[in-house]
């Protein structure tokens, strides 16, 4: 299912967008089961973390994870650190969460 979240393109995105819904969550998180939905700051976001036997492989993913982010032109939170990489997707737009980070969120994983 995760191919699925990962074909699709983010669309643009207004401040008027909806926020996915708790139905739409439950089914969303399906399909990335290794993502943490976390709320911050009364903000809904997706988290995972990723590990890596040392830097060097570490900051070679989050360098990947920013292409994804420029070319989707949505940009996520990246914590690099030795051997891990923590990606936090969110939309700050609205303020939580849209089918745009579930989307980016599998591409993520499709990087590894």
């Amino acid at each position: 299912m995760n191919n699925e979240l990962s074909a699709q393109q983010c669309e643009a995105c207004q401040v008027d967008a909806p926020k996915v819904s708790d139905n739409e969550l439950t089914q969303l998180l399906g399909q990335i089961p290794d993502w943490v939905p976390q709320v911050r700051d009364n903000v809904m976001m997706l988290e995972r973390e990723y590990k890596f036997k040392n830097y060097k492989l570490a900051w070679a993913f989050a360098n990947k994870v920013s292409e994804l982010a420029e070319a989707e032109f949505h940009h996520p939170s990246i914590l690099l650190e030795w051997g891990k990489v923590t990606v936090t997707w969110w939309t700050h737009a609205i303020g939580g969460l849209h089918k745009n980070d579930f989307i980016c969120a599998a591409k993520t994983d499709q990087l590894m």
